[in-house]
């Protein structure tokens, strides 16, 4: 039988163990996104990030410590990972930040063109050589893009351009993990990313208190906008059951991508975008239109397709997640 632990990284590939991680936690993810968006209109992105975070860190902890006998190990490259759950907080504020006026599948669909920027950075950045075909996947996934957001309607608000930079943030996160992360300890890669977000929504608390934005702008975007709502126990509630399943995600993601080549489990990744919209439709009711739907197809095939391609030409695709 193959053994795995929580506190090594991993120095082979197990792609069958890694596809079936990789399901179960984007469709847990999926549910906590729809979670934080349904407690959105009670709380603020602060807030409830405070108390998710620190829910993370003491199940972590309280993990680590009962099951295993010991606390997280040390990064192994320390920059590294805070670079690392640096970026996943910007990514989380991009995110979430048009709650509630964008909905979980519009989201997903931003947050997944993240393949787009990954190409672009390996060409600018990394001096690969981008090929047409690699052009045209970015192309086709630009295009889903813009028939999701729609520019032009009258529904179209720049709020919805806010998860496309999730995708941005997200796919800088993706280099640096799989370039720099992959013998660290996935509870060591949780663990730093719970710390992160508890310190950043600290001082987000503490800023937005003592200097309170407009009211225009807290109307514009009040989810990130707001310091400290009251706290009921349905919040509390909710922001445990969030760090729960934030916590279990974040390990099956993280180990996933420490145990295949992100070319196996590109095609399953995008299964998050079929679990987002069930979870919206599920939760509010809410289902994407004809073009949405047509533009997550090109998004997700662009992003297959360019890894798939990435693993014809022999390359080792960058990608791990947790957020």
């Amino acid at each position: 039988m193959t053994r795995i632990s929580l506190f090594d990284g991993s120095d082979r590939d197990r792609p069958g163990l890694a596809a079936g991680l990789m399901a179960v936690s984007l469709f847990v993810l999926g549910l906590q996104d729809g979670l934080v968006r349904l407690a959105g209109a009670e709380t603020s992105l602060w807030q409830f990030q405070l108390m998710r975070s620190a829910g993370n860190l003491c199940f972590l902890l309280v993990l680590a410590r009962a099951v295993w006998g010991t606390l997280p190990r040390r990064p192994q490259k320390f920059w590294a990972v805070t670079v690392r759950s640096v970026l996943l907080l910007i990514t989380a504020l991009f995110f979430f930040g048009g709650l509630p006026q964008v909905t979980l599948a519009q989201m997903g669909a931003g947050l997944y063109t993240y393949p787009i920027f990954v190409t672009i950075l390996s060409g600018v950045l990394l001096g690969e050589n981008v090929g047409i075909r690699r052009i045209g996947a970015v192309l086709a996934g630009a295009t889903g893009a813009l028939l999701i957001l729609q520019p032009g309607s009258e529904d179209f608000s720049w709020i919805k351009v806010l998860p496309v930079g999730a995708g941005f943030s997200y796919a800088c996160m993706v280099i640096v993990t799989r370039r720099f992360c992959r013998q660290e300890s996935p509870v060591t890669l949780a663990t730093g990313v719970a710390l992160a977000y508890f310190t950043a929504s600290t001082l987000g608390l503490a800023v937005l208190s003592a200097f309170p934005p407009s009211e225009a702008i807290q109307q514009t975007v009040p989810y990130i906008a707001r310091a400290w709502l009251p706290l009921t126990g349905l919040l509390v509630g909710t922001a445990v059951v969030c760090s729960m399943l934030n916590v279990l995600a974040n390990l099956g993601l993280t180990m996933a991508y420490q145990n295949a080549e992100s070319s196996w489990l590109a095609p399953i990744d995008y299964c998050y975008l079929i679990f987002a919209t069930l979870w919206g439709l599920v939760l509010f009711g809410d289902f994407p239109d004809g073009l949405s739907l047509l533009g997550m197809a090109l998004i997700a095939g662009a992003g297959a397709f360019t890894a798939w391609r990435e693993r014809q030409l022999g390359r080792t695709a960058v990608k791990p997640s947790a957020r």
